[in-house]
């Protein structure tokens, strides 16, 4: 089992890399525990993987993005308390993305803190999410606009978990792979184009190093920056634009693979400033997004009004323009505020042509 180490100003944690389910067996010997098992993950592993839990020590939660909220933590609360939760307990999360925000979200404000475990059960949640210490919850119609930084004391991230993801979830985890190599710079990249046939087959052995590659570049980024205000912002590669697809759709886009279409967007833009050549474009485009990209998308998605008005909620904007991160020539990254509506409009009507979006 390979560990990599990550630096937080909250606390230090580790990221335990597993080619088989046997840190499950650790996990049960851990005192005060509770679990949280995401119901999808329950139902497909109860048997294999669950058996021996005491019933009376979980909570199967039913996910989908509309319980990424408030209400949600609450619930999570009296299960907690009503098992005579202490400061001493640990929360054990067994699931993806919207498990870790919800659990990691009621973990760091309970008692101002209690220890938690993450396993993370989709490739979106091994390969970006587990790492960076946030909790994010959504408000209303505002995508992440509620929570706070607490990162878990351990991680346990096996691939063994994503045969049973279902295509579309699997591909949403690829996008945010894609995204991550593509910051690593150019020989990042090209291991990526080279390795994405085998990916999209879900190779473990190559699964496995990908994710390692992802979390190691998310971690360059992140270091001196946990709190996201300077380099760490380049991470929202694609998310700029890719948030609004995903809010503006009603979150029939996945998120990784909004993420794709927003990189799509920003290398057009990118493009259209003269700031990333041709070649680059096209070769990212065709080797790298395209074949990531599965998710069918409908023109109403990429109306331009309706993206503008989610752009504008971006926490990170301050100015009158819209907020991009862009990849531009020499495979790096710049983040630019100064995004016009007509900019959108001109890049917007180039990315359904693109697509062939009707």
């Amino acid at each position: 089992m390979q560990v990599m180490r990550v630096h937080s100003a909250v606390r230090d944690y580790e990221v335990n890399f597993c080619d088989s389910f046997d840190f499950l067996a650790a996990i049960e010997t851990i005192p005060n525990r509770f679990y949280v098992i995401d119901s999808n993950v329950w139902d497909l592993y109860r048997e294999q993987l669950f058996s021996r839990i005491d019933p009376a020590m979980v909570m199967v939660l039913p996910i989908d993005e509309d319980r990424k909220n408030l209400y949600t933590v609450m619930e999570v609360y009296d299960a907690l308390m009503s098992r005579a939760a202490k400061r001493n307990m640990t929360l054990i999360s067994i699931g993806g993305g919207i498990i870790q925000d919800i659990t990691g979200f009621a973990a760091s404000t309970l008692y101002r803190g209690i220890n938690w475990i993450f396993v993370p059960t989709t490739l979106l949640a091994q390969a970006d999410s587990c790492i960076g210490s946030k909790t994010s919850l959504n408000y209303k119609n505002y995508k992440n606009l509620v929570g706070t930084f607490f990162p878990p004391n351990r991680i346990y991230l096996s691939p063994g978990f994503t045969p049973t993801l279902k295509e579309e979830d699997y591909f949403s985890g690829l996008g945010e792979v894609v995204k991550l190599h593509l910051m690593g710079g150019e020989a990042s990249a090209h291991q990526l184009m080279h390795d994405l046939d085998l990916l999209a087959r879900r190779d473990n052995e190559t699964l496995l190093r990908a994710t390692k590659k992802s979390l190691e570049v998310k971690l360059s980024y992140m270091q001196d920056d946990e709190f996201d205000t300077g380099k760490r912002n380049l991470l929202n590669f694609g998310h700029c634009y890719g948030h609004a697809v995903e809010s503006v759709s009603g979150f029939a886009v996945p998120h990784g693979q909004a993420v794709v279409v927003g990189m799509m967007f920003a290398n057009l833009v990118a493009r259209n400033r003269g700031l990333i050549g041709e070649p680059l474009f096209s070769t990212v485009h065709k080797q790298a997004l395209l074949p990531a990209l599965v998710s069918p998308l409908k023109t109403e998605y990429l109306d331009t009004a309706p993206i503008v008005a989610a752009m504008k909620m971006d926490k990170k904007r301050v100015g009158e323009g819209l907020v991009l991160v862009m990849l531009v020539d020499g495979y790096q990254m710049i983040k630019v505020e100064d995004l016009t509506a007509n900019e959108l409009s001109n890049a917007t009507q180039q990315l359904k042509e693109l697509l062939q979006v009707a």
